[in-house]
């Protein structure tokens, strides 16, 4: 029996012993490691620091333990795909593929996935430790410096909980360390509804608030970044339970699994009802988002003189492709390189020419051209998409600045062995890494310094968390609390996001020209629920979507709106290939370089042009699982929870039904099992 109480404790990893600390063995210079004891750590500022500095490394590095399946580094702090910049990827944003949009792929595990504890274990003992010692003056050091530590402990314990609310939504939340023993443990493993959840990370973040300033250096996290974090919990929350109102995907919807255990059974909500719940957390995004928003202007998108040679240099641009982005005002926090310091990152360096990926036909589509028109719309001005650097006249900078046409592509060209065709995009090569798999290449933080763009050597920043983000998320929120009003507050935001855009600040006039039937044939979040949007809305949820162009938040979008629902058999389509520009792929001899064959499709390097005048990545040959598009179900809004955890909190051992756990809406207790 102890042996089990053991694995328990391994699953929640709630025991009280030191290993925790292992995590600042080269922190620790008073005593030698063997001899190092609670009483005597955490005592001093820079214990402080040293604890919480292992936390940021860890985000940086995270992977998860079930790849391909959607997961994020908690808000954007890493990426466990190599580049946050390829995050979108799979989404209709981007070109990719992903276990989630196919049924079979996608299983229960017997053991690791979302559900573990190793940092909030970590986390907690931190806090239960320096927080008694900082309310009894104990702790030694600047009390500023102090108050700052402690506030970045519950903003990571924020960040971690976050990013299992995504993933598994309703969880346990356990705030201490607790004794090993099967009554302790499997108490604490009991998952708590997602709604209280969701109000203990706002907790957390406003003790992070009311501790920590915006004095510390943006490589750190700050009460801007906490506001800017919470923004963001309280509208994922909202609008996740606006949006699966009523299904087993929320507390008290129908077929809810909580409801079948005694621990949850009749369960009210805090605030009295569901209604109010989301009430609740659209004034909290609300009120975090409009104090970082009153605050903080957005960065400028003029042209200014970058040196005395006199090439130009776009502030907007170069926020997020510069070395230190911290002289601008809307980054709030970054991650910084350093070749001088051995640290620099090599995950950019194929986005450079491609990536094996690339912004789709239906992205393109949704820009807005300078008048605030949309493309379809009579008297846009829009110049078409048979050449793609004609997709860029007279369009939303965010699209001319940050997707990179052919003639754009990356310095190394210059010295590559790879034979390259400026005017047309490099779709056919056999390194597929240093190619665009649909022409549109992504360009934010694309360094326009030749030396960021060798393998390995890569010093651009990365911005963690910034203004526009607070501007976006109060808008929403607002719209949604004042059912369907924009207010003053959310009119100043939105003006000051299109004109930094170069788009007609007016949103009046892009509304009433939007057709939501021709919206949706190249936007998923045109829908929630299967039903289309008003068309004010739309633009909203428009707005986030340029804005975010390439910074990985398109899929944690999606799952909150419930915009996928309606997925049975989508294609992505690339570039227009199949039209004018395809006289631009020929050798030397004329021969043409796109190869398809239906008989023989061993060669094939791009699709048929029977299927559609845009390639389509995933048809290039009829055995890519992907070729009938995607489809989506319901089930992989959530990840399921592997078998084990089951089976070591069940009274016998043995009998996962018996566990206090219940496994997500749609999905087996089975390891490989599918959903249901």
């Amino acid at each position: 029996m102890k042996n089990r109480y053991t694995k328990i404790a391994k699953t929640l990893l709630l025991g009280c012993s030191l290993f925790a600390l292992a995590a600042c063995n080269d922190f620790l210079d008073e005593e030698p490691q063997a001899d190092v004891n609670p009483e005597k750590y955490l005592q001093t500022e820079t214990q402080l620091q040293s604890y919480v500095n292992k936390y940021y490394a860890d985000y940086d590095n995270w992977k998860s333990d079930d790849d391909n399946k959607g997961g994020m580094i908690p808000s954007h702090w890493g990426s466990e795909n190599g580049s946050t910049y390829k995050d979108d990827n799979a989404t209709d944003n981007q070109q990719g593929t992903n276990g989630r949009y196919l049924k079979d792929t996608w299983t229960v595990g017997q053991e690791g996935g979302k559900w573990k504890f190793t940092n909030i274990y970590a986390l907690n003992y931190y806090l239960q430790t320096v927080v008694p010692r900082y309310e009894a003056g104990t702790l030694s050091g600047n009390e500023a410096n102090i108050k700052q530590y402690i506030g970045e402990g519950y903003f990571l314990r924020a960040l971690e909980y976050f990013y299992r609310l995504r993933e598994l939504g309703d969880f346990p939340i356990v705030k201490t360390t607790l004794a090993d023993n099967q009554e302790a443990l499997t108490e604490a493993s009991k998952r708590r509804p997602r709604n209280e959840v969701a109000r203990f990370i706002l907790e957390d973040l406003d003790n992070a608030i009311s501790l920590m300033t915006n004095s510390p250096a943006k490589t750190r996290v700050t009460r801007n970044a906490a506001l800017v974090l919470k923004s963001r919990v309280a509208l994922f929350e909202a609008t996740w339970e606006k949006y699966h109102a009523n299904t087993a995907l929320v507390p008290n919807g129908s077929g809810w699994p909580g409801a079948a255990k005694e621990y949850n059974a009749g369960y009210q909500f805090p605030s009295g009802s569901a209604e109010n719940e989301i009430t609740f957390f659209l004034e909290q995004a609300m009120d975090a988002a409009s104090q970082v928003a009153d605050a903080i202007q957005l960065t400028d998108n003029s042209q200014v003189i970058r040196d005395e040679a006199g090439k130009a240099k776009n502030p907007y641009y170069d926020m997020f492709a510069s070395h230190d982005p911290s002289s601008y005002s809307e980054v709030i926090m970054y991650r910084g390189y350093s070749s001088a310091l051995s640290n620099t990152h090599h995950f950019n360096h194929y986005l450079y020419s491609g990536g094996n990926t690339g912004y789709t036909h239906q992205f393109e589509q949704v820009f807005l051209m300078q008048n605030g028109l949309p493309v379809y719309a009579p008297g846009s001005g829009y110049e078409g998409d048979d050449y793609i650097p004609d997709t860029k006249i007279n369009r939303d900078w965010r699209w001319k600045l940050f997707m990179k046409a052919p003639e754009e592509a990356k310095a190394v060209d210059n010295i590559s062995a790879i034979e390259y065709f400026p005017k047309a995009p490099r779709l056919y090569i056999s390194d597929a890494k240093n190619a665009t798999s649909t022409g549109y290449i992504q360009g934010k933080g694309y360094s326009l310094d030749y030396t960021d763009q060798v393998l390995g050597q890569d010093q651009t920043a990365f911005v963690v968390y910034r203004a526009a983000e607070a501007y976006l998320n109060y808008i929403e929120a607002s719209y949604l609390k004042n059912n369907g009003t924009i207010d003053a507050k959310a009119d100043s935001y939105w003006r000051a996001l299109r004109t930094r855009a170069g788009v007609n600040p007016d949103y009046q006039t892009t509304i009433s020209a939007t057709d939501m039937s021709k919206e949706a044939l190249n936007d998923w979040g045109a829908y929630s629920h299967g039903q289309l949007i008003d068309a004010t809305l739309y633009n909203i949820r428009r707005e986030r979507r340029c804005e975010f162009i390439g910074e990985g938040f398109r899929y944690m979008d999606l799952c909150r709106w419930r915009a996928m629902d309606q997925l049975n058999g989508y294609q992505l389509e690339g570039s227009k290939i199949f039209g004018p520009m395809k006289s631009l792929f020929v050798d030397g001899s004329g021969s043409s370089l796109l190869q398809y064959d239906q008989e023989d499709q061993s060669k094939n390097n791009v699709s048929s042009p029977s299927l559609s005048d845009y390639l389509r990545p995933n048809q290039k040959t009829t055995t890519n699982q992907y070729y009938n598009g995607f489809h989506f179900f319901e089930a992989h809004y959530l990840s399921p929870i592997a078998v084990r955890h089951f089976l070591i909190t069940s009274p016998d051992g043995k009998t996962a039904s018996d566990s206090p756990i219940y496994q997500n809406p749609g999905w087996p207790i089975v390891a490989g099992a599918t959903c249901e």
